[in-house]
């Protein structure tokens, strides 16, 4: 299973793609949802663009389906539909107005304090938007979404040390080296490192430790006064 990240590098892949001709619903989501190229007013694919792109990444959905108010019937029985608070890699459903209670889907990639900006299929720029034919990028308000359905993504490592402050860093720093420290040097290095001691070059204390250049500039210095 993959995360939520992967889902969307192969989303934002597919922006741009297109059913050919215009208005005939023949592009390749339907090819591989129905098994066989098919056309007409009875085969609209935003929902199958989902399942297409889901699918590729090897995440499983509550149902395959071609149907907004399937997925969103089966994602209230399996508990996975939520209606605040989205997240990148939802599955969200909305409703436009004039139009059915489930009219169009789309994947979340990110959330804006008006709305989403999600990936679609079969929508459009300018034209219609539950039906446009194309793979677009589209910021939707609040206020057009009906709720979402939750993907069971894997769990994506949380640690990311660039947004650690500099005293956590230190912290982080000291405790590796505490722990390499109490790793012996090993046989092959034991008896010279013996020497060093001896020599006055290092007191031979951590010696899993790393290193920082000030102290190997000082051991050097003190191995050529020798």
């Amino acid at each position: 299973m993959a995360t939520a990240e992967r889902v969307l590098e192969i989303a934002r892949g597919e922006l741009g793609t297109k059913e050919y001709p215009a208005n005939s619903n023949k592009v390749k989501y339907n090819t591989w949802f129905y098994g066989r190229e098919i056309s007409g007013s009875a085969y609209p694919w935003c929902m199958v663009f989902v399942q297409w792109v889901f699918h590729q990444a090897n995440v499983s959905l509550p149902m395959k389906t071609a149907s907004c108010g399937a997925l969103m019937n089966a994602a209230k029985k399996s508990g996975q539909w939520v209606t605040t608070d989205f997240q990148a890699g939802d599955v969200v459903i909305y409703d436009f107005p004039g139009g059915a209670v489930t009219d169009h889907t789309g994947i979340v990639e990110s959330v804006t304090s008006s709305g989403v900006v999600a990936i679609e299929g079969n929508t459009s720029e300018a034209g219609s938007q539950s039906n446009g034919g194309q793979v677009c990028r589209k910021n939707r308000p609040y206020r057009q979404i009906v709720g979402a359905m939750r993907p069971k993504f894997e769990e994506e490592d949380m640690f990311d040390i660039s947004k650690l402050t500099d005293e956590e860093v230190l912290q982080l720093g000291r405790r590796l080296q505490e722990v390499m420290g109490k790793q012996s040097a090993g046989p092959k290095l034991e008896a010279e490192l013996q020497e060093a001691r001896d020599r006055g070059i290092t007191d031979g204390t951590s010696p899993g430790a790393f290193c920082t250049r000030a102290q190997a500039a000082v051991m050097t210095l003190r191995a050529a006064k020798k």
